[in-house]
């Protein structure tokens, strides 16, 4: 990462990562846009919402197949950003977004 420039929301926990062959999905969440209105959590068992904070929160970044359906539920679901939601799952071995993808091309819809 560029100390200078902005920070490429790809890079966001690569450091500390498990390797990609066991985690090759990762979430990157806008909680700053988090609208709190928990849909996350209802289709997602990797999803909580916070009572005290009102934000939601995922219990892990990194996962495997296992759970790609259900964030991916959840980023689809999102109602924040007029719809384009603040969860974003993202293919490791790719750089794709899968989901929410709202520009239909895989490249990352965060903007913060």
């Amino acid at each position: 990462m560029a100390e200078d420039g902005p920070i490429d929301p790809s890079d966001i926990g690569e450091r500390d990562a498990p390797p990609v062959e066991e985690a090759p999905y990762k979430i990157i969440f806008e909680a700053n846009k988090c609208i709190g209105a928990g849909k996350c959590a209802e289709v997602s068992t990797n999803w909580e919402l916070s009572f005290e904070t009102g934000i939601a929160k995922p219990h892990v970044y990194f996962f495997g197949e296992e759970d790609l359906e259900h964030n991916v539920r959840a980023a689809e679901i999102c109602p924040a950003k007029k719809d384009r939601g603040v969860i974003h799952v993202v293919d490791r071995r790719t750089n794709e977004e899968l989901s929410p993808d709202p520009n239909g091309d895989g490249t990352l819809s965060v903007d913060w």
